[in-house]
């Protein structure tokens, strides 16, 4: 089974990185005309199952969401569900400056990627990545957060990652080939 399937996101960057990760598997997102309508919550799942809920019933077909967060160990999983937030008030430098001081750096991105289709409930997969937060922005590829986090054992943050080994190592792609094996399973 492959085909197209709608994908609710206004972040072109998610689109291509997901459509990358799903193309092995003969899949390929469309990005969705409708709003991905994002709730306050305290877990990416809850965020991801209302959007993906709201977004099927709106549209009338089967459609997927995404949610994504940065935690850092140090300060209690700060941004973690708040993350697009955190990114667009304090952006990387933010986190930078919350940082300072702490010897403890450790972080994991995590993702929830929910399918649902009118009238259902969503199905849900996650992904995780661990690693630490750099103590400078670097690199010019990715998006979001990616110019600081490194992946566990890597000296390389997201963003000087090249695309396909950032689609191998990180969060959204554990997530994405996740739902691809379970569509292509089902």
């Amino acid at each position: 089974m492959g085909g197209k399937i709608l994908f609710v996101t206004g972040n072109s960057h998610k689109l291509d990185e997901a459509n990358r990760i799903l193309s092995p598997y003969g899949i390929s997102l469309e990005m969705a005309v409708c709003e991905k309508l994002e709730i306050q919550a305290d877990t990416l799942e809850e965020v991801a199952s209302f959007a993906a809920r709201t977004a099927a019933w709106r549209i009338g077909s089967p459609v997927l969401v995404e949610d994504s967060g940065l935690f850092i160990d140090a300060l209690g999983g700060f941004p973690g569900p708040y993350s697009s937030y955190a990114f667009k008030t304090i952006g990387c430098r933010g986190i930078l400056r919350l940082m300072d001081g702490f010897d403890d750096r450790s972080a994991s991105f995590r993702c929830a990627v929910a399918y649902c289709a009118a009238g259902a409930e969503p199905v849900l997969f996650s992904g995780a990545s661990g690693g630490s937060i750099a103590t400078t922005a670097r690199g010019a590829r990715g998006f979001g957060f990616d110019p600081i986090f490194l992946g566990k054992g890597s000296r390389l943050t997201y963003a000087e990652l090249d695309e396909e080994s950032k689609c191998m190592a990180s969060h959204r792609g554990e997530a994405f080939r996740r739902f691809a094996e379970w569509l292509l399973g089902a």
